[in-house]
């Protein structure tokens, strides 16, 4: 963090690791040692508190830095807000106040905290870290390329579009996995395709891109034997929004190949990930993608009502499907 007038910062977001990360890098841009160093919750702080710690000077340093955890969810009422917000325009210019907190997609698009901080550019800022989508594969991997570049070394296109469908939506994971593939690599050389498949860890997205084959090609022992791995790692429900995801870029891919489309340019995937959906896509017709669209649909209402145990479901349909 550069010094500048800069004096409150809301960091948020659904990826905790970036944000962890982002709040180390505050930590040693503004107090290094610690020495000067608030850590407070505004779930438990006491306002006498938050004063305190944000008016006191500095000691031997320039600036002090507070931490605030979970603030924008403690401030519910109007008036509750305007007072917050009229407190966070006094904070003094030597102390950088960091706001962070844990949220969704759909919160952090209207976090009120999140506006202001926007709106006040003269004295605030605001950082989201949300984490990669399913559908969002070459945004996903062009992260991946810039972490490597981060750490101080290259991966290859198709080696990022690979450790994308590995890792899923674990930016911890994919972070370790670039550390760990640039010491074998010795930060000689880019991350190849073939270091990619010998040296990293497969999670459940990448064997959700399995299941499906399995499915594709009528492998139903293969298919079963992939969803009882999943389901004893993982929770029904995580499994199944991986496998809605999935059908859901099936059935798009689908109807773009029946148009004579570009499925890499209109699904805006990496050409390594479109050219893996559209193999799968062709082992299915449009309408029955739209057939398994609709039978998800069901279970999905099945699951959330009690009327039939989502694991139970899952193992059917891949019965069903598996012929």
């Amino acid at each position: 963090m550069s010094k500048n007038k800069l004096r409150v910062l809301f960091v948020y977001g659904d990826d905790e690791f970036a944000i962890a990360r982002r709040l180390k890098k505050i930590q040693a841009s503004v107090d290094k040692e610690g020495m000067n160093t608030t850590h407070l919750d505004a779930a438990t702080a006491r306002k006498e508190e938050l004063n305190t710690a944000i008016n006191a000077m500095p000691f031997l340093a320039e600036r002090r830095l507070v931490f605030l955890k979970n603030a924008s969810g403690q401030y519910r009422g109007k008036n509750q807000r305007e007072t917050f917000l009229a407190f966070l325009k006094a904070v003094p210019d030597t102390t950088v106040l960091v706001l962070y907190e844990a949220m969704g997609g759909k919160k952090a698009t209207t976090n009120w905290l999140a506006k202001w901080a926007q709106k006040t550019r003269e004295i605030a800022g605001a950082e989201a870290f949300m984490l990669p989508k399913a559908w969002e594969t070459r945004d996903w991997v062009e992260r991946i390329q810039k972490e490597a570049n981060s750490q101080g070394g290259e991966i290859e296109g198709q080696a990022a579009a690979r450790l994308a469908e590995m890792t899923g939506s674990n930016t911890r994971q994919a972070a370790q996995e670039i550390t760990k593939l640039l010491t074998y690599a010795k930060f000689s050389r880019p991350i190849t395709l073939a270091d990619v498949e010998l040296l990293s860890v497969n999670t459940a997205q990448a064997d959700i891109f399995a299941l499906v084959d399995a499915l594709g090609n009528g492998e139903g022992k293969k298919a079963q034997a992939l969803l009882h791995q999943l389901l004893d790692e993982q929770d029904a429900f995580s499994i199944f929004g991986m496998v809605v995801r999935q059908f859901r870029l099936l059935l798009q891919a689908r109807e773009v190949l029946d148009q004579r489309g570009n499925v890499q340019a209109e699904l805006k995937q990496h050409p390594f990930v479109a050219k893996k959906l559209i193999a799968q896509a062709r082992h299915f017709s449009i309408s029955t993608l739209e057939a398994i669209y609709r039978r998800l649909l069901v279970i999905d209402e099945e699951a959330k009502t009690g009327k039939t145990a989502l694991d139970l479901s899952l193992d059917m349909l891949v019965m069903e499907l598996a012929g």
